[in-house]
């Protein structure tokens, strides 16, 4: 792998990730990272381990992951945490998923204040168990005035539950007379989406080797660049992210329409 510096042409594979670290920060980095998180399960299959253990091993992925985006200088990290489709598999799997948020926001908020991290959350709270929304609503409390990377987690979140809910109000709007059918563009779908504050995903990473989105963000990855890797959840670490940004550094953004030497 080569990358053109200086008029030089640099071979990444004998640089240290630091020095790959401070040539990827050298340019544009996506300002909005998500993620959908997938294959604890078989990570923990291939060692004739329970499921459990392998989404276990997928919140220390979570929380290594947040130390280095926070370095990269991302701004915002989306991690698909659990989908509204995941109330379907086995009881005790879902009461598990349950406490990692416990678990992971009452070890690591610690670090996140020191690290002036914000947790934020998309879907909704209302079908979680009372333990995980105190855990959500406490961090999020602690941390909002934080100003560094914001660490959102979709949680019982379906895409198409959120823009059929923001459909709603906008019609409940227009019968109160507070909008009319004119105002309903893309713009104020956006407006109506529970990611209205942030930007729209710059890079969407899947891990596992499957390549669908999985009812996840389906309104905001309208131009957003998609990497897929095989590595599994629990595998995927510091070097794989770098991977990720390092090959939407390449990518020529057109947004639909033409750059440059392209328009000739």
């Amino acid at each position: 792998m080569f990358k053109k510096l200086l008029g030089k042409q640099i071979n990444m594979n004998t640089l240290s990730l630091g020095e790959r670290v401070a040539l990827a920060k050298s340019e544009p980095i996506p300002a909005h990272v998500a993620i959908i998180m997938d294959g604890n399960g078989r990570w923990a299959k291939k060692r004739a381990m329970p499921r459990v253990a392998g989404h276990h091993e997928g919140m220390k992925t979570v929380r290594k992951v947040t130390r280095f985006a926070s370095d990269l200088g991302i701004k915002v990290l989306t991690v698909y945490a659990f989908s509204t489709e995941n109330w379907k598999r086995p009881k005790t799997e879902v009461d598990f998923l349950m406490r990692l948020p416990v678990e992971f926001l009452g070890s690591f908020l610690p670090e996140m204040m020191e690290r002036n991290v914000r947790v934020e959350m998309i879907g909704d709270p209302a079908l979680l168990p009372a333990h995980t929304q105190k855990a959500l609503f406490e961090a999020m409390e602690e941390t909002k005035h934080n100003t560094g990377l914001i660490l959102n987690f979709a949680l019982n979140y379906g895409s198409r539950s959120e823009m059929v809910n923001a459909m709603k109000t906008m019609l409940q709007k227009v019968q109160d007379g507070q909008l009319t059918l004119q105002d309903i563009t893309e713009e104020c779908l956006t407006s109506h989406l529970m990611t209205a504050h942030l930007p729209e995903p710059d890079l969407l990473i899947r891990t596992s080797g499957e390549v669908r989105l999985s009812n996840f963000m389906l309104w905001q990855l309208a131009y957003t660049e998609f990497w897929f890797t095989d590595t599994l959840w629990p595998d995927f670490g510091e070097e794989t992210l770098l991977e990720a940004v390092e090959n939407y550094q390449k990518r020529n953004r057109r947004y639909g329409g033409l750059k440059g030497e392209e328009t000739t």
